[in-house]
């Protein structure tokens, strides 16, 4: 496990978002962090998904995903989706379906609903673009968790390679 290069990257600072997928099999939502708007116009944002996981598929299937901004006061939602897709994550979590039947978190600092415009390989991720079709923002005196905060939660600690 390498501490120090966790540390080093969790300087850069990024929010925890939860991103809402579905195909006809049913929705899905997991936990990511690197999230960032690309584009003010059209407005778009990008983020980061491995695509060996079951919700890339449903994302790519659909073509449609919600990004949920999680506020400070909902950091058990980074470890209850980031458990694997299979487990009943949505079970006794509000949400509404979005287009493509996405999720989006009812309880969520903010969201925003988007079509997929295009994908690019990043290393062992896939970023992911898409066109911002609506959102809202819901109680303004709210503030988003940021990644930083959560810790090794994510054990991502050991996803770092032991050098450059």
């Amino acid at each position: 496990m390498n501490l120090d290069m966790a540390r080093l990257f969790q300087s850069i600072s990024h929010g925890v978002y939860v991103i809402g997928v579905a195909d006809a099999e049913g929705p899905n939502a997991f936990t990511a962090a690197w999230v960032m708007q690309t584009s003010f116009d059209p407005p778009m944002l990008a983020l980061s998904i491995n695509p060996s996981h079951r919700s890339y598929r449903k994302l790519t299937a659909s073509g449609f995903f919600s990004v949920n901004v999680v506020p400070t006061d909902r950091l058990e939602w980074a470890a209850h989706f980031a458990r694997p897709a299979d487990s009943g994550k949505l079970a006794g979590i509000a949400w509404t379906p979005g287009a493509g039947g996405v999720p989006v978190l009812n309880e969520a600092l903010a969201w925003f609903q988007c079509r997929l415009a295009g994908e690019l390989a990043s290393g062992d991720h896939v970023v992911v673009t898409g066109r911002v079709t609506g959102g809202r923002l819901n109680p303004a005196e709210a503030l988003p968790l940021n990644y930083r905060d959560t810790g090794n939660l994510d054990g991502s600690a050991a996803l770092y390679p032991d050098a450059y």
